[in-house]
């Protein structure tokens, strides 16, 4: 089995091309720049700005974007369309039409991050939009518009302790696997214009540390299953734990069947939210080795993934972080101990080291069967400044070898994506269905980017479109292991909860290298039912109907 896994691997490395990418963002019409707001004031939230969603809001089975954005600082006030989020249908064509006005998710305030899901199993994804002391929740209609809910979802984001919340990241779970997403919401730090106080002499300002604002806890807020919701952030033990938070990714580390939380704190050690189940979570960061890097020190974690890089059936953790942290990454080596700082190994820490990574996400970008790095790239401007370096940085892509390393093969990944730019958010999708995972790139104060996958000779694929039926509609958190002729597994995880402040699509995606059929898939549920197929041919999207008692 050992001589047939080895062959295998040297077979998929072999086949599978240089991965690259080519910008189509103006040729497909999806033409916004992401504004900050800034006027020369130095105010925080300015550096913080915006997340981008891939979802399918029309069922027409092609991948729709929607752009948050910020707004006039310090009013907050989207007193411009150059602030207004967007909405752009996919045509299926290789085209994107602006849609924002028709659907109605213009928007009020200043944005930061969007989450994307079908939070009320009507079979239509609904948007969460995070941002400065207001959160919206627009449910989608069905007929290509949306209502805001907020009011009546009970999600404005206001705590009953602290008033009006920075909202920065946000994700959708079944924390209970009772059918229903609840929603996890990382909140930065305590942010008012008006005590804001200004860093560095009349002459020369620059952006305060983070370390001069005060923490915040992360909000829960538990599903009812008649639209509304209930925050329970106190009585589960999430508000217990102050951070700074930034990205946060979901995925069952320790295999009890319950979904846990990581958040990525900027400047203070990661939590990692074990779920003991009936909503009571212990933060476990440090004991399970998910928080600290080995150099034992907090560094400014922005964006997160959790998802198996290896192929060993336990979830892994990357990080991105500031110029000279390295970003992180996390290798699940289950229990006791379970995570270990594998950064050096990987090959990650010198590659990543003189980077500001943003979002991020862990697909196969080549389809040979192990997950790759993607990482959203700038420098804070003031630092390169100080620095005494350009802030603006491209976008780094990183191959799994499949022995345990990354090649930063982002030089050879096209002139597109050389191109240096204030990046931010990031989302994960197939845009155009030729089974190549797609980017799309948000930019502050500049056009954002649409990544086209080009990779020559990809191997083959597959992807899976599950619909729960005593699990929640979206299949969230379902754990589906495919075994390929020869014996060897590749593992993933249905989330859209991927990078810093995006969503990303709700398929699960395997790469299959040189093989055309797939021996056996394994679905683990939500619910905890467990469904096979076997003999699948790749190539395809699937949807898998979630048939309990069948």
């Amino acid at each position: 089995m050992r001589i047939v896994a080895a062959l295998w691997l040297l077979l998929t490395v072999t086949l599978a091309g240089q991965i690259r990418f080519q910008d189509v963002a103006q040729k497909a019409g999806l033409r916004l720049e992401l504004k900050n707001g800034a006027a020369g004031e130095f105010h925080l939230i300015e550096l913080m700005p915006g997340g981008v969603a891939a979802l399918d809001f029309n069922n027409d089975g092609c991948m729709d974007v929607f752009f948050t954005n910020g707004a006039s600082v310090p009013s907050l006030r989207k007193d411009g369309p150059q602030y207004s989020n967007r909405l752009f249908r996919n045509n299926c064509d290789g085209t994107f039409i602006d849609v924002t006005e028709k659907a109605g998710v213009a928007g009020e305030g200043y944005s930061m991050a969007a989450a994307a899901a079908d939070y009320n199993n009507d079979g239509f994804v609904d948007i969460f939009v995070a941002g400065v002391n207001r959160n919206f929740l627009y449910r989608n209609r069905g007929d290509g518009t949306f209502e805001d809910v907020t009011a009546k979802a009970g999600l404005s984001g206001i705590d009953p302790k602290f008033g009006k919340m920075w909202s920065i990241s946000a994700g959708w779970f079944d924390a209970d696997n009772d059918g229903w997403l609840d929603l996890f919401v990382s909140t930065y730090v305590a942010w008012d214009p008006k005590t804001e106080k200004p860093c560095g002499p009349p002459e020369n300002r620059y952006y305060c540390h983070p370390d001069d604002y005060a923490g915040r806890p992360h909000q829960l807020f538990r599903n009812n299953r008649d639209g509304t919701f209930t925050d329970v952030s106190q009585s589960s033990g999430i508000a217990g734990s102050i951070g700074r938070g930034m990205g946060v990714a979901f995925a069952d580390f320790n295999r009890d069947g319950l979904t846990d939380v990581f958040v990525a704190n900027d400047s203070v050690r990661n939590f990692l939210f074990q779920n003991l189940g009936n909503f009571r979570f212990k933060e476990v960061g440090l004991e399970t080795g998910a928080s600290l890097g080995e150099a034992g020190r907090a560094v400014a974690s922005m964006g997160a993934d959790f998802r198996d890089y290896d192929n060993d059936g336990l979830p892994d953790i990357v990080v991105t972080a500031l110029i000279n942290d390295s970003f992180l990454l996390f290798r699940n080596l289950g229990p006791p101990t379970f995570f270990e700082d594998y950064t050096i190994r990987s090959a990650l820490k010198q590659a990543t080291q003189q980077l500001t990574g943003w979002s991020m996400g862990m697909f196969d970008f080549d389809n040979d069967g192990f997950k790759d790095l993607f990482f959203a790239n700038s420098h804070f401007p003031h630092l390169g400044q100080l620095l005494g370096i350009p802030s603006p940085l491209a976008n780094s892509i990183f191959r799994n070898l499949g022995n345990g390393k990354f090649a930063d093969v982002s030089k050879q990944a096209g002139p597109d994506f050389q191109n240096p730019g204030f990046y931010h958010g990031a989302a994960f999708a197939d845009f155009d269905g030729d089974g190549r995972i797609d980017v799309i790139v948000t930019a502050i104060n500049s056009p954002a980017r649409l990544y086209k996958n080009t990779t020559p000779d990809a191997g083959h694929w597959i992807a899976f479109k599950l619909v729960g039926t005593r699990s929640n509609r979206d299949g969230l958190g379902a754990e589906i292991q495919v075994t390929l002729p020869g014996g060897r597994m590749l593992y993933n995880q249905a989330s859209t909860s991927v990078g810093y402040a995006s969503s990303s699509e709700p398929l699960v995606r395997f790469g299959l290298g040189a093989q055309p059929v797939i021996t056996r898939v394994r679905i683990r549920w939500p619910s905890g039912f467990v469904q096979e197929l076997k003999n699948v041919k790749g190539d395809r999207v699937v949807r898998i109907r979630e048939t309990p008692g069948s």
